[in-house]
C-alpha cells in the first residue's frame, strides 16, 4: 500500500492547530492593544495641551486680577490721603500695605516739607519713634529660640546696677516683664531722662529712687527707660550692640537698605521727612532732634514705607529663612490686658480686648459681617513730632503701615479707615472680574 505523508494532505493535529490559533490571538491583541496605547497618547497629549492652556488662562486672569485690585486700591488710598492733606490734617505721609507675600502699596503723599515741593515717596525715610519696640520684640524672640537670653532672665543679673524697690522685688523683674511694660514701674518712669539723652547704664542706676506700684506681672504701666534696658540685656548676652544685631539678623537679608539707628546717619538723608506742626491753621517746619537714640529698643529706628513693607511682609511669615513664623508669634503671645475704653484703639469698629505682648498691642476684634473674632498686631509712634501707626491682620495676611511728618488725630483711626477701603476694593474686584465689568482707566495696565 501506498505510503502518504501526513503533512502532505491530511490536517494538522489538534494541538498545533490550538497553537497556531494562539498566536494568532496574541498578534490581534497585541496590535489592539498598540492601537489604544496611540490613542490614548494621543489623547493625554491632547489633554495636557489642554490643561496647559487652562492653566495660562488661569494664571493670566490671577495676574488681570491683581492688577486690578493694585491699581484700584492705589486710587482709593490716593483719594483718601488727597482729602487728609487738602483739609490741613496732614502735610505728608509715607503708606505700605502687604497682601500675603505681595507688596500691594509701598508710596508716599503730600511733602516731605511743606516749605519744599518735593513731595513724599515710598523711599522717604521718617523717624519711627515707639514702632522701633516691635523691632525689638521680633529680636528677643529670635534670640530666645536660639537660647542666648531667655524670657524669665533677671534684669539684675544682666544689669547689676538695676534697681526698683527692694532687692526681693527687684529680683522678680524679668526680661518678659520689661518688653511687655508689667515691671511695676509708674507710667513712663524717668522717660524725661530718655529725652534728655542720658546713657542707659545711668538711667538704670536712678531706678532706686522708683516706689513699685505694683508687683512685677500685675500691671500694665508703660515705659520708655526700662523697656530700653532690653536692649542692654541682649547686649550682654549676645555680646552685640543692638544695632549690629538687628542689621545682621533682619535688616541685611530683608534689603532693608533705608533703616537707620543713629542720628548722624539720618540728618544727613536727602530723601527725608521733616517733622511739622501746626500754629495758626497753618503748618511749621521743625528741626530734625537727637533725642531716643540712646535706647534705640524704645524708640531710635528711622525707615521709610518701602522698607516698612518688606517688615510687614517678614512678620506675616513669608521670610522663613530667616525667622520661622512660630518664632515670630512668639511676640505676639499676650502678656497681660490692657484694660478700659479710652485708648484710640480701644474705640475701633469691633474691639473685644486690647493686650501687650513684647514690643506689641494684641487687639480682638469683632466684624460685622462674620461676626467671627480677629486679631490685630499693633502699634503706634510718636517722636520729635513725627506719627506713626502699624497693623497687621495675620488671618488676612495684610500688614498696613503709615508713617507721618506731624501730629494728626488722622492718626487714631487711619488703620480702621484703611482696613475698610482695602476690604471694599477687593470685594468689588472680585465682583468686577466675575462680571468682566472692568473701569476703563484699569484696562490698559
Amino acid at each position: 500500500m501506498l505510503q502518504l505523508k501526513r503533512n502532505s494532505i491530511f490536517p494538522m493535529p489538534r494541538y498545533k492547530i490550538l497553537g497556531v490559533l494562539s498566536i494568532f490571538a496574541l498578534a490581534l491583541f497585541a496590535l489592539a492593544m498598540s492601537i489604544k496605547t496611540d490613542a490614548t497618547t494621543s489623547g493625554s497629549k491632547e489633554a495636557l495641551s489642554t490643561d496647559k492652556s487652562a492653566k495660562t488662562k488661569a494664571d493670566q486672569k490671577f495676574v488681570q486680577r491683581y492688577k486690578w485690585k493694585q491699581q484700584e486700591l492705589r486710587l482709593a488710598i490716593k483719594d483718601y490721603f488727597d482729602k487728609a492733606i487738602a483739609s490741613g490734617q496732614i502735610v505728608g505721609a509715607g503708606v505700605s500695605i502687604v497682601k500675603g507675600d505681595s507688596i500691594v502699596i509701598s508710596d508716599g503723599f503730600g511733602k516731605r516739607n511743606i516749605n519744599v515741593d518735593a513731595g513724599v515717596d515710598g523711599q522717604t525715610v521718617f523717624r519711627l519713634g515707639s514702632l522701633s519696640k516691635g523691632f525689638t520684640g521680633i529680636l528677643a524672640a529670635n534670640l530666645e529660640n536660639e537660647g542666648k537670653i531667655d524670657w524669665e532672665a533677671k534684669v539684675s543679673d544682666y544689669i547689676p546696677e538695676f534697681q526698683l524697690g527692694d532687692p526681693s522685688n527687684t529680683d522678680k523683674i524679668t526680661l518678659a516683664n520689661i518688653l511687655s511694660h508689667t515691671s511695676g514701674a509708674p507710667y513712663h518712669s524717668y522717660t524725661n531722662l530718655v529725652e534728655a539723652g542720658l546713657p542707659l547704664t545711668e538711667i538704670a542706676k536712678r531706678f532706686k529712687d522708683v516706689d513699685p506700684i505694683s508687683d512685677p506681672g500685675l500691671t500694665y504701666s508703660y515705659q520708655n527707660a526700662l523697656f530700653a534696658l532690653s536692649g542692654e540685656m541682649m547686649y550682654k548676652a549676645t555680646g552685640e550692640d543692638i544695632n549690629t544685631s538687628l542689621k545682621d539678623r533682619f535688616f541685611k537679608p530683608l534689603e532693608m537698605c533705608s533703616t537707620t539707628m543713629d542720628y548722624e546717619t539720618l540728618a544727613k538723608t536727602e530723601n527725608i521727612a521733616i517733622p511739622h506742626s501746626k500754629r495758626r491753621n497753618s503748618w511749621r517746619s521743625k528741626k530734625l532732634r537727637d533725642n531716643y537714640y540712646n535706647a534705640i529698643a524704645a524708640g531710635g529706628i528711622n525707615a521709610s514705607a518701602d522698607d516698612m513693607a518688606r517688615w510687614m511682609r517678614f512678620l506675616l511669615g513669608h521670610n522663613p529663612e530667616i525667622m520661622s513664623k512660630q518664632e515670630i508669634e512668639e511676640a505676639f503671645n499676650p502678656a497681660i490686658e490692657i484694660k478700659g475704653h479710652y485708648k484710640y484703639y480701644q474705640r475701633w469698629p469691633g474691639h473685644q480686648a486690647s493686650y501687650y505682648g513684647y514690643g506689641w498691642r494684641i487687639h480682638k476684634f469683632v466684624e460685622d459681617q462674620t461676626r467671627q473674632e480677629k486679631t490685630i498686631w499693633h502699634h503706634g509712634g510718636s517722636v520729635n513730632n513725627f506719627r506713626n501707626e502699624i497693623a497687621v491682620y495675620p488671618e488676612a495676611d495684610l500688614g498696613i503701615c503709615v508713617l507721618l511728618n506731624n501730629n494728626s488725630r488722622l492718626a487714631r483711626t487711619v488703620v480702621p479707615d484703611l482696613y475698610e477701603i482695602i476690604k471694599k476694593v477687593y470685594d468689588q474686584s472680585a465682583t468686577r472680574i466675575a462680571s468682566n465689568s472692568v473701569p476703563n482707566n484699569m484696562l490698559h495696565l
